[in-house]
């Protein structure tokens, strides 16, 4: 039974009477319903970004040490030495996680995985970067628990250690929650799988597991407001099976090693049209696909559902005739299916069969992301609060009159807190290679001896955070863009790494608004300047817009995903004092900016302020001094100021090894007011602590880098002193922080 294709469908799927129009131009016809459902995801925002192209290109895609440009392949890939690359990626499931938590975090961790191993790569580490809504409220609440949980299920079945990450809570995000996953992979260069069809005859084979009616037009959705009706649509979320996944790459890695692979994609959004079309349209050839041939759950899927489903854990694969009983022999040995579907033709057309039919035939390009696709540039307007919240005169508010109390508050937000509630619930030490732990550092940090087996001796690392200020960026789109890229670098430095390069997730409201299109120009521009300045290349990522609903837009959340490298892991730096008596100080300059802070927040219920510009010259100067410092053991610790600024920073100096409860005296210059000294958040200044004997050398570097410094104080006692403004003990700061005390935030499923 055929159903009647006209516009009032096409619209239906979220396309646009233009659109339409353009389609039937293509085609010469009205397309069938296959046809209209496979341009309607494929021309989706989340499959062909036709708001957001034209801007992406401009970030510096290209590098010395990328080894494909941003976009090409399933992934970024940099070299780093020895005939190892890394292979990383970070993506949004921020819709499906808000239908429905556990299944849409689980499947966004399940899907950035297998963009890691179809390039070839074994995965060595996940991240993630969340944003929730006001963590008192009972949805959000349950939206939290669940996407953690998600997280760490499917993550910890798979086996991959989730080493980083961060969370933060706005009530900006009390009904779109932001689940942003990242991975990372290492492959040899060759063994980089690559994600075209090539090789006229070739056949095309579907792996893994079977087809269902889950996930259709899950790409659909994901380009749309939140808003009542999305709770109607929790068919559009997948349900994933790590245990599965986990025999996919056992048995995908095996393949490409044994040089059965001519190409090969994962299966996300968008399913089988997805994959037979970008293949194709890469390759430059086409597709005879049977859908009859497809493992289904359900034997009596239209072409239609089988096309567009999103079923999680498959590939597409394309292999030689001589090589299809050799892989199918590879992917029973695992339990999983493979089973030829059609073949590569010379024609350009994907051409669709079911039933003896041919349900779609259509110019493969005309589907792909960069190709056919429809492109826009979208009417752009600076919106107005930007000048109104600038132009907040902070000098107004009034001083505290309790600094112990204004800390404690600090400690106990939950933009500040620990947490532990959620990191303790992924296995970060899986594979044993996890050298800096979540809570022990700026950033994680992975060890390469067990793949770097041409270089005896070496002990090199792969580092590696995520980080975005989105307040900062709410602010001030261009600035905070760029803090988001300066302060992930730093936090690479902060542990003795290089940085190399990034990947991100662009997280906006509806591209439609003027107001949203500007920020998300700015932000390019932004991460353009300051991956420009830095030298790390964007090798890839996601954009997720229409991240509202009918309340409210969160803030624009430009997550960037940074990878680095350190020379000797073993000596990584840690986050926290390690010595009594270590000399401690601050790096950098002491600059009035409170703009954006979490103290304005926290303390003043104000969100305003000029945001802290940034130096780039003195940002890699701090870098270097970090890294030649870290490798030659002049530094205990290090530490990035941040959210709370230097009195938080100190606290957390003298809290997070617990075991340890080193205290520290402070005598700080008050230059300007007090709470500005304690609690700005600009200047890009790092806390270290070292040895008196090494202080000398210390003093050395720093000054062959131009770079200021202020010593604070030393590492002692069993309180955190502040001239005579602060003094909290360790044990009470520790509690607060860590949520032991009663009556204090916590983190946990009891909240």
């Amino acid at each position: 039974m055929s159903i009647e294709v006209n516009l009032k469908t096409a619209q239906e799927m979220g396309l646009t009477a233009d659109e339409f129009e353009e389609i039937k131009k293509i085609l010469g016809r009205v397309p069938t319903y296959t046809e209209l459902g496979v341009y309607s995801v494929m021309w989706s925002e989340h499959a062909s970004y036709k708001n957001s192209i034209l801007q992406l290109k401009r970030l510096p895609r290209s590098g010395k040490n990328l080894l494909v440009s941003a976009g090409e392949e399933n992934a970024g890939l940099v070299d780093i030495g020895d005939g190892l690359a890394v292979a990383f990626k970070i993506e949004s499931h921020n819709h499906p996680s808000a239908v429905e938590p556990y299944q849409g975090a689980a499947t966004g961790v399940g899907g950035i995985l297998r963009d890691i191993f179809t390039m070839g790569a074994r995965p060595v580490a996940a991240l993630d970067s969340l944003r929730f809504g006001n963590p008192e409220g009972p949805r959000v609440k349950y939206l939290f628990e669940n996407v953690v949980k998600g997280i760490a299920d499917y993550g910890n079945a798979f086996g991959v250690p989730t080493v980083a990450g961060e969370v933060y809570f706005d009530e900006c995000y009390d009904e779109n929650p932001l689940v942003n996953a990242m991975a990372v992979g290492i492959v040899r260069h060759n063994r980089v799988a690559k994600a075209a069809s090539i090789g006229v005859g070739n056949l095309v084979m579907i792996v893994g597991s079977s087809t269902g009616r889950d996930g259709i037009h899950g790409a659909t959705f994901a380009s749309e407001d939140i808003s009542e009706a999305s709770e109607a649509k929790r068919p559009s979320v997948q349900v994933g099976d790590p245990f599965t996944e986990k025999l996919l790459l056992e048995a995908t890695l095996e393949a490409i090693d044994a040089g059965l692979v001519v190409g090969i994609q994962d299966m996300g959004a968008a399913g089988i049209a997805c994959s037979t079309s970008e293949m194709s349209a890469k390759g430059s050839t086409g597709m005879d696909v049977n859908l009859d041939l497809v493992p289904l759950r359900e034997s009596d899927m239209s072409a239609y559902e089988i096309m567009l489903s999103e079923s999680q854990e498959r590939m597409l694969v394309v292999v030689k005739p001589s090589d299809e009983e050799a892989i199918k022999k590879i992917f029973t040995k695992w339990d999983l299916n493979a089973e030829v579907v059609g073949k590569v033709t010379d024609d350009g057309i994907l051409r669709i069969r079911r039933f003896g039919r041919i349900e779609a035939e259509v110019p493969s390009k005309t589907l792909a992301l960069g190709e056919g696709a429809p492109v826009y540039v979208r009417e752009s307007k600076r919106p107005e609060y930007l000048d109104k919240l600038a132009g907040i005169d902070i000098a107004s508010l009034p001083e505290p009159s309790d600094y112990n109390d204004v800390l404690k508050r600090l400690l106990s937000s939950p933009n500040i807190a620990a947490k532990n509630y959620v990191f303790e619930q992924y296995d970060y030490m899986v594979g044993t290679n996890t050298v800096v732990l979540p809570g022990q550092g700026d950033a994680a940090v992975i060890r390469l001896e067990r793949w770097a087996a041409s270089s005896k001796g070496k002990k090199r690392g792969l580092v590696m955070k995520t980080d975005c200020n989105s307040r900062y960026v709410y602010l001030e789109p261009m600035a905070g863009a760029e803090h988001a890229v300066v302060e992930a670098a730093r936090n690479i430095a902060c542990v003795g790494g290089k940085p190399l390069a990034i990947t991100n997730c662009l997280n906006f409201g509806n591209p439609y608004k003027p107001e949203v299109y500007y920020q998300f120009e700015r932000a390019i521009e932004g991460i353009t300047k300051a991956c420009t300045e830095l030298e790390t290349p964007v090798t890839g990522g996601n954009v997720s817009f229409y991240n509202e609903s009918p309340n409210r837009t969160v803030y624009p959340t430009p997550v960037i995903g940074m990878l680095g490298l350190i020379e000797d892991s073993a000596k990584s730096l840690r986050a926290n004092f390690t010595r009594e008596n270590d000399l401690i100080a601050v790096i950098g300059p002491e600059r009035p900016e409170m703009g954006g802070s979490e103290y304005l927040k926290v303390v003043h219920d104000t969100v305003g302020g000029v945001v802290p510009k940034v130096d780039y010259a003195y940002e890699k100067s701090l870098h270097a001094f970090l890294q030649e410092a870290a490798m030659n053991g002049l530094l205990h610790s290090a530490h990035d100021v941040s959210e709370g600024g230097i009195a938080v920073t100190l606290a957390e100096c003298c809290i997070l090894d617990r075991d340890a409860k080193l205290g520290a005296k402070i005598a700080m210059d008050f230059s300007m007011r007090r709470d500005w000294t304690l609690f700005a958040e600009g200047g890009g200044r790092v806390v270290v602590s070292y040895h008196p004997d090494r202080s000398e050398e210390v003093h050395a570097l720093l000054k062959a880098y131009h770079l200021p410094v202020e010593i604070l104080g030393v590492v002692s006692g069993d309180a955190l002193q502040i001239n005579d403004t602060i003094a909290v003990k360790v044990e009470e700061l520790e509690g607060i922080y860590f949520g032991l005390l009663p009556g204090k935030f916590r983190i946990t499923a009891a909240v």
